[in-house]
């Protein structure tokens, strides 16, 4: 049965430029924050070391800018500091012996206020509507954007109770800017880390910005496995999860497209607005879904790892184990990217995934003429830290004629890359 339910995410990072190919982290000009008010929190963590640096970033980008700071966080950066480099006072308290620093005001006055870095504790917090501090305070008071740029150790950041906690404040409509992927403050290497100052100056730019170069335009995305039932309790599957098609998906709608996310058995979630989510269990659930929604899509993307065979008969009783093998017959599935392609009209961008563990370059290409897509996202489980279950992934973009391999990074900033290249297809497309 096909489940249609309503779901809430950010992220500009690197642009992928389709002639030349290779990726770039995008110039500093480009950032406008003009006359913007915003209120930077800084908590405890040691990232908190690069928030000098990030209200320089923010005034140099045209905002003004004012300073929250629990007690945890001058451990890591002084009051002196962030008073100096924004020429504001720096509050760390909701009072200040007899005079009260009126948190309800300062949420009035910001046009948008950023978490950075967001320690777990804080996210715990703001997740659970705690308020034992003035950023706790001033973010409960707020009736602006909210921006949280987490920062903490991998197994901290990956926990379950981190995750809702994600999920929790991104329900309540606010931004989360991705968490990197490098070294750690314990030694290890993984996500966790901080945005660096200048890509979170982007996030909050192209916020702002009018422009959204996909505003209204629809979209379709398939993420995650699919589950072909042997019998009641028994099925064929895989180990995707769904992260790169759900990062797929909000880089879309954060440009401003209108995504119908089909989902298959996952426990990932997205809560960005511009997210429609269908959840399906078999291929063939998904292809219905997908085929009826590519209809009206300018661009679809098939992320899913779609079961190529399903038992042919399923039992409507548990099979009891026997002494003898069990043998199944089993049957092609209906190949989603293929169909899609036959029926593609030029005005759509259909990209596809492949998933290889040999003769990637090869295969890839071959799917690419194969099955009418304009781009295929090509990724080898060779690569280390890439492919199913990683919050990091390294994809080669296959094009007619072309390839382009990007490093490994984090599956939000694949996505990223994803879509600024559709833009780009999309753009050359009309002026061809």
């Amino acid at each position: 049965m096909l489940k249609k339910q309503k779901t809430a995410l950010p992220a500009l990072l690197l642009i992928y430029y389709p002639h030349s190919f290779f990726v770039t982290c995008i110039s500093f000009q480009n950032m406008s924050l003009e006359g913007k008010k915003i209120i930077l929190a800084v908590t405890g963590s040691i990232a908190a070391y690069k928030t000098p640096q990030l209200v320089r970033s923010l005034i140099k980008a045209g905002a003004d800018v004012k300073v929250l700071m629990t007690n945890a966080a001058a451990d890591f950066v002084t009051p002196l500091a962030l008073a100096t480099v924004s020429k504001h006072p720096v509050l760390a308290n909701v009072s200040d012996g007899a005079n009260w620093n009126n948190h309800v005001a300062l949420g009035l006055w910001a046009d948008a206020m950023i978490v950075a870095p967001c320690s777990a504790n804080t996210l715990g917090k703001l997740a659970n509507g705690l308020c034992d501090n003035i950023v706790c305070a001033v973010y409960l008071s707020a009736r602006c954007p909210i921006f949280i740029a987490p920062a903490m150790d991998e197994d901290m950041w990956i926990h379950k109770s981190t995750q809702l906690n994600i999920g929790k404040v991104q329900g309540y409509g606010n931004h989360i800017i991705p968490v990197a992927h490098g070294e750690l403050a314990s030694g290890l290497v993984g996500e966790g880390r901080m945005a660096e100052p200048d890509d979170i100056v982007q996030h909050l730019s192209a916020f702002f910005s009018e422009e959204k170069p996909l505003k209204g335009v629809k979209a379709l995305v398939t993420a995650g496995p699919t589950y072909e039932r042997i019998d009641p309790v028994r099925f064929i599957g895989n180990f995707s999860t769904g992260k790169m098609g759900i990062a797929i998906a909000e880089a879309l709608a954060d440009k401003g497209a209108l995504v119908t996310l089909v989902l298959g058995p996952s426990h990932e979630h997205t809560y960005h607005a511009n997210i429609n989510t269908i959840k399906v269990e078999s291929a063939q659930e998904m292809y219905t879904a997908s085929v009826a929604e590519f209809k009206d899509a300018q661009i679809a993307v098939l992320a899913a790892a779609v079961a190529d065979y399903r038992p042919e008969e399923q039992a409507k009783e548990k099979i009891k184990k026997k002494e003898q093998d069990l043998n199944l017959l089993l049957s092609k599935t209906t190949d989603i990217l293929a169909a899609l392609g036959k029926i593609k009209q030029p005005s759509q961008t259909l990209i596809g995934f492949a998933l290889e563990t040999n003769n990637e370059l090869e295969h890839a290409t071959e799917k690419l003429k194969n099955k009418n897509a304009d781009m295929i996202v090509m990724n080898s489980l060779k690569d280390e830290g890439a492919g199913f279950g990683y919050d990091t992934n390294k994809v080669t973009f296959v094009t007619p004629g072309n390839s382009a391999a990007l490093p490994l990074q984090s599956k939000a900033n694949v996505a990223i890359a994803i879509v600024n290249q559709i833009i780009a297809l999309r753009h050359a497309e009309k002026t061809a």
